[in-house]
Formats: C-alpha cells, structure tokens, sequence
C-alpha cells in the first residue's frame, strides 16, 4: 500500500503556509494553522498512509499552532479520533480544559467533534494515527475524559504500541491488505490498553463471574455474525442465561448488546472488504453473508462508523486485480 506524500519542498515560499492547510486538511479534519516562533510561514511534510480503518502518518514540520474551531466542525461532520504520538522535539493537545505536554515517546488523544489546539513552538516531529470516533467509543467508556492526557510510551501498553506503530510507518508500504486488516484491530486493542492505564479509564470492577460471561456474549457473538436472528434473546438462549441476566452483565460496557452486534458485523465487514480473496464477492453479499439484509441501510451504517462508504474503503484498501 503505497504511502502519499505531501511536502512544501516544492512550493515557493509565499505559498508554503497556504498549501501546508490544504494538505493537513486534507490528511486529517479541517483545521487552521499559523506559524509560529518568528517563521513567517510553514515548512513540512506529511507521509500519509493507511491501515483498513485507521490512517497512519508521520509529520515533519516547523513551529505552528493548530487549531480546529467550533465553525469548522459546524461545517464538516467528521468524526475521528486522532493520536499524536511524539518522536522529535515536543508538543502541547489541548482539549476539554485539559493540557498533555509531549515529549519524545509520549502520545495523547483528541477527538474532532470538539475544538481543539496543537502547540509546537519549534520543529518536530510526529506520527499521527487516525481513527473512525465510533469505533473507538465502542470500545472505551467516557472517551471526553481522557483526551489531551499524556500517556508514556516508555512502558507497559504504551510501549507496546508505540513500538508497533513506529515499525508499521517504516514497512506500511510492504503490508498486504489483508494482513493490514488485523493489524489494524490490532492497534485499536493496543491503543485502548494504553489509554486504560489512564486513572480516568479505570473500569467499575466487577466479579469473576460476569467477566466470565461477558467474554462468553462476546465470543458466542463473533461466532454467529451472520445469523439475521443474532439478538439478546438468541444469545441468552444459547448461554443459558435470562434475557435480564444478558444486559446486566454488559452493563459495564461502553454500548449495548444490540449495539455491539451491528459493531461487530460493521468491523468485520471492513476487514472482509480488504480481503483479496473476496475481491469477487458484491459489499451486499458480503453484508448480507453478516447478518444485514438492507443494502441501502448497510451503506448509511458503514459509512457513520468510518466515514466512507463501503464501495470507497474497498477501493482505497484493495487494489485493482
């Protein structure tokens, strides 16, 4: 999957600051950006690649100050999730009251549904990942919480992801689409790991037992994606608990059962799209092979939880035969 590359090196210089928006703009949501520390305007580059659902890139620029405003998300219902992972010079995410202070190795999230500003007052260095907001709220409870919060990467989850990360933006040019696929489910578990080790992520603890049941739902539900009948009741049947017992057990959870299905089904949809062998089944055979049976009602989910259609993020992720 070969990488794009945006750069000002080939730009006169009364026009750096002006192509450099319209190229984070267009990598990433719609922002603004102004030099700063006595540059009169912006030098940089963007390498820009992807992962199925998530975008992955590295940015090497001069000092700025990058805002997203109120306005723009007004004008642009973009819904990502956005990691700034720090590896030259230092950084400032500022979001939600908060402020996450970036040195090299550290990483912090913001989300683009509400204003925020990034602060380099030098040169730097950056890998960004970009991931669709409802996916990851699927994931993780009370995301508002732990935007523009820094998170080491030196050890634990942190660490771990960091690493995979850097190594993905070395070889993301060598990744065959399908193996980028569960590489990408990879990184999005890796990265909620991390942002849990946050003190405002910690779970409600809960008993043995519903930890054993929970992760019971779960699997009988990935086992049983294309049944259209997949419901609480089915699952409650199948497990031998009541229909009660079901929601009480995911209860801690950030979604509901019927909510996490149609995730499930959406996420693996995704992956089966980048999947060469199945380059010559139809998005609806494919979808309705998961439990859908409304084309038109299948393209406006898909498109909510990443942002393009169906037919789009095939043709972006699986090349041409």
């Amino acid at each position: 999957m070969a990488q794009q590359l945006l750069t000002t090196a080939s730009v006169p210089e009364a026009d750096r600051t002006a192509y450099w928006i319209d190229a984070v703009c267009d990598a990433y949501v719609q922002l603004e950006c102004e030099p700063l520390g006595g540059h009169h305007g912006i030098d940089g580059e963007i390498r820009l690649g992807h992962l199925s659902t998530l975008q992955l890139s590295q940015v090497t620029a001069s000092a700025q100050h990058v805002r997203r405003t109120r306005g723009q998300i007004a004008r642009a219902s973009e819904d990502f999730f956005l990691v700034s992972i720090q590896t030259q010079g230092r950084g400032e995410v500022h979001q939600d009251g908060r402020r996450a202070g970036l040195a090299p190795g550290d990483f912090a999230l913001y989300d683009s549904t509400r204003p925020y500003d990034l602060v380099f007052g030098a040169d730097f260095q950056q890998i960004v990942l970009r991931l669709p907001g409802p996916a990851l709220r699927a994931e993780l409870r009370g995301t508002e919480r732990l935007t523009a919060q820094a998170v080491s990467g030196r050890r634990g989850a942190g660490h771990l992801m960091i690493e995979m990360i850097r190594t993905l933006a070395q070889d993301i040019d060598t990744l065959e689409p399908a193996s980028a696929a569960a590489v990408a489910h990879s990184v999005t578990q890796i990265l909620v790991a991390g942002l849990r080790t946050l003190p405002q992520a910690q779970p409600a603890p809960v008993s043995s037992l519903t930890a054993l049941h929970r992760a019971q739902i779960k699997a009988f539900v990935r086992d049983h994606l294309g049944e259209p009948g997949l419901d609480v009741q089915r699952i409650a049947s199948a497990l031998r608990l009541s229909p009660s017992s079901v929601h009480r057990v995911f209860a801690g959870e950030p979604c509901s059962v019927s909510e996490w299905i149609w995730g499930q089904r959406l996420d693996r949809l995704a992956r089966d799209l980048c999947d060469p062998a199945l380059r010559q089944r139809s998005v609806s055979a494919l979808g309705f092979a998961l439990g859908f049976n409304d084309a038109a009602h299948l393209s406006r989910a898909f498109r909510l939880r990443f942002g393009c259609s169906p037919r789009e993020h095939r043709a972006r992720h699986l090349p041409p035969a």
